[in-house]
């Protein structure tokens, strides 16, 4: 038998939880373990205390709401993403997954659906990054013993606690911990011993599903990654008295190679790569002085090892090469490789739709998310939901209500399915 969670519900949810950080045009703000994070889990415990789950916080502000199944021996399927946004972004990205956890165990409680695992609704803290980098923080450390060696650094611990708020510059992670008031022992982290898997439902946060009249995205697996700068070391000279022709300008070396850099990636042929220069840094960043030193952020994501490889070699190339009279420099920053999902949790997700009749298809995932890092302890599945006309991180924002529903639906029923298939 298949289910269907509730529509009305579903909108509800939304709605409440888009008054908590509203930044009065349509989006929030919501930053990680800020007073409007705080509202929103205010929310989050009352709803889920209202069903009868038990509530729990681990040393990293993560939170976890459980409802209990038939074997008092089997281990928790857990379902969840985050609610901390980006500055000015939108009501669905990463709560989006919080809200449909919470609306798969409301459904099970509300129609008393038989399960044998305990079922776990759960928000991850400082997913996006936005006001201590980095991004996808806490479950970094939460897996932190399962990571490959190359990305270990990026998530160490003492380093994230370390992390400084970069909009009063001085606060660290750790201090704004310490003061939260959702904080509980390490113990009741995310764990193999007390889990057996793991689902997130999120925004598309692109065009393909409402290109393709699809509701739903099957997802496979998170596209692998490169992320390095090109710096460009030239002269500062007065903008009104140095000639043209003497000139040593790092920005417009810098654009000369980032249009090189295009049009020989683009050479390889390859419509499904994307790549981002997302950051620029440029000194002294004064109208009347000519830049002596610019640097631009490179960000590279494909499925297959081979094509960034393609795309690596082209960027490594530049390094020591001259542009107008500047000369580059390339210094990689971190990388990740492709991570598949599941197979056997990919395919609930694909049968669910299927005996639900929504709308689907296979979908890579191009963003990083929580899911990520957890699919190296557990195994691990995402859910997509159409995103309208493929926006995000902004205040436009914007999934159907009854796709949301379809969404939870898919992963309320693949949990079932889960939970026949682990003792």
């Amino acid at each position: 038998m298949a289910y269907f969670c509730d529509l009305k519900r579903m909108e509800n949810k939304i709605k409440t939880f888009s008054k908590f950080g509203d930044a009065g045009h349509g989006g929030i703000t919501r930053y990680a373990l800020s007073k409007e994070d705080e509202m929103a889990r205010d929310e989050f415990v009352k709803r889920m205390t209202a069903i009868g789950a038990k509530i729990e916080v681990d040393d990293l502000a993560n939170m976890y709401a459980t409802i209990e199944g038939s074997d008092p021996k089997a281990k928790r399927i857990v379902m969840g993403s985050h609610c901390d946004s980006v500055k000015n972004g939108g009501n669905y990205d990463g709560i989006l997954g919080v809200m449909s956890a919470m609306e798969v165990l409301e459904t099970v409680v509300e129609k008393k659906i038989p399960h044998k695992h305990p079922l776990t609704a759960m928000i991850w803290t400082n997913e996006e990054g936005s006001l201590y980098p980095p991004a996808i923080m806490t479950s970094g450390m939460v897996v932190y013993d399962y990571l490959p060696d190359n990305i270990k650094p990026s998530v160490e611990y003492n380093k994230m606690m370390a992390s400084v708020n970069v909009l009063d510059g001085k606060t660290t992670y750790k201090e704004a911990l310490s003061k939260f008031k959702y904080v509980g022992p390490k113990s009741n982290r995310l764990s193999r011993d007390k889990y057996v898997c793991n689902f997130e439902t999120h925004i598309e946060q692109g065009p393909i599903l409402e290109d393709a009249g699809n509701e739903i995205g099957v997802v496979d697996c998170v596209l692998g990654m490169f992320n390095y700068r090109l710096e460009f070391h030239g002269q500062t000279t007065h903008a009104g008295t140095f000639p043209m022709n003497k000139r040593r300008d790092a920005l417009y070396a810098a654009s000369l190679a980032l249009i090189e850099l295009h049009k020989k990636v683009d050479e390889l042929g390859h419509p499904e790569l994307v790549y981002t220069t997302g950051e620029i840094v440029c000194h002294p960043d004064v109208h009347t002085c000519v830049p002596d030193y610019v640097n631009f952020s490179l960000d590279v994501r494909h499925e297959d090892p081979k094509v960034l490889a393609k795309v690596l070699s082209i960027v490594k190339s530049f390094d020591g090469k001259e542009f107008a009279k500047c000369t580059c420099k390339v210094v990689p920053m971190w990388n990740r490789d492709t991570v598949y999902w599941d197979k056997n949790l990919v395919k609930f997700v694909k049968e669910s739709c299927e005996e639900l009749g929504v709308k689907h298809q296979y979908i890579h995932s191009g963003a990083g998310h929580d899911a990520q890092f957890v699919s190296y302890m557990l195994p691990t599945t995402m859910v997509f939901v159409q995103s309208k006309k493929g926006l995000s991180h902004c205040e436009e924002e914007y999934s159907d209500p009854k796709h949301c529903m379809l969404g939870a639906s898919v992963m309320l029923n693949a949990v079932l399915k889960a939970d026949k298939y682990y003792e």
